[in-house]
């Protein structure tokens, strides 16, 4: 089992410079997987849902005080400044990335987390509408496989890896979405439904030369439907992660496939952990889990990350948490 570490996909900051530090840090610290950081604090065309939407294709939307809006036409300013920042950021990653070979990845939010978060022109989510929702989906679909082919254009030399951040996606699953009113809730998406969803984005990345890894920071990850939708590694916050899902941690490992765990915390702590106690930390789950060193090479890839973004971090913390999971990476690859 190969070690490594990478973030989760934010980082602090609010202009162009604060980016271009914050993609140094990454390329500089984490130098087996760096990332495309997302700076949330420019502004909601910068965020999660404003990215996904600068990425999806055909499909305008707007800014509206309740959140991000599908519109009948073409998108407006707020869509279009989201396309431009990420114009730019891609820009900034060409320049410092001249000659890099090796793993890269880059974050995109999921169809069903963009379903429980954007409006349709009526009002409501998109979740409320089974063909808005696909058709969303569909959509991101295809931005993505643009998105990919840009980004390998740009930097030759990578592998790429496709985070689909997916946090909303259990929620999803239990019919807990609220409606507009906030009286109700949406009706539970169940997994067969929620599979094909899952499949079509999954399969843009793949066939477009990357490799689909999906965030959940959520209690109950579900392993078993992003697994069979044909993730090729999932994402997950150790510290809300229900024991009763640690099965699926092992399962990951054992199929060979990528497990990035969310150890280091992201927000600025009380008394900060020291590499040996997280270290220790992680050694205690692999144990758990029946995976305790000596591990075979063929059971996947370990990643340590933060624990979630580091968006709400102090730019000290995000940057020690950081080196932080890098030395813990090592110090457990080095065993």
């Amino acid at each position: 089992m190969s070690v490594l570490a990478s973030g989760v996909g934010s980082l602090p900051g609010a202009d162009a410079a604060s980016f271009d530090e914050a993609l140094k840090l990454t390329l500089g610290e984490l130098p087996d997987l760096p990332y495309l950081p997302e700076l949330p604090s420019r502004g909601a065309s910068a965020d999660m849902t404003g990215r996904a939407l600068a990425i999806v294709a055909e499909l305008g939307a707007d800014l509206q005080p309740a959140g991000w809006r599908l519109t009948g036409s073409g998108g407006g300013v707020d869509q279009r400044r989201a396309r431009s920042l990420l114009t730019q950021d891609l820009d900034s990653l060409e320049e410092q990335t001249q000659g890099y070979v090796g793993q890269l990845k880059v974050q995109v939010a999921g169809p069903w987390t963009l379903a429980a978060t954007v409006e349709r022109p009526r009002g409501d989510r998109v979740l409320a509408d089974h063909g808005a929702r696909r058709e969303l989906a569909e959509a991101l679909a295809e931005g993505l496989r643009d998105h990919v082919r840009d980004v390998r254009r740009r930097v030759p030399g990578a592998r790429l890896v496709v985070q689909v951040d997916e946090p909303a996606l259990p929620a999803v699953l239990a019919g807990k979405i609220p409606t507009a009113s906030g009286f109700h809730r949406h009706r539970t998406v169940h997994p067969p439904e929620a599979s094909p969803v899952l499949r079509g984005v999954f399969e843009a990345v793949t066939d477009s030369g990357a490799r689909p890894v999906v965030h959940c920071c959520a209690p109950d990850v579900p392993f078993d439907l992003l697994l069979g939708a044909g993730a090729a590694g999932v994402s997950l916050d150790l510290d809300v992660l229900d024991t009763g899902s640690y099965d699926g941690l092992a399962t990951v490992l054992e199929r060979g496939m990528s497990l990035m765990l969310g150890v280091v915390p992201s927000a600025d702590p009380g008394t900060p952990p020291v590499d040996t106690v997280v270290v220790e930390r992680v050694l205690r789950v692999l144990d758990m889990l029946g995976l305790a060193p000596p591990i075979g090479e063929d059971e996947g890839e370990l990643v340590i990350t933060p624990s979630c973004g580091l968006a709400g971090a102090s730019p000290a913390w995000a940057r020690r948490a950081i080196q932080l999971s890098a030395q813990v990476a090592r110090n457990l690859a080095s065993g």
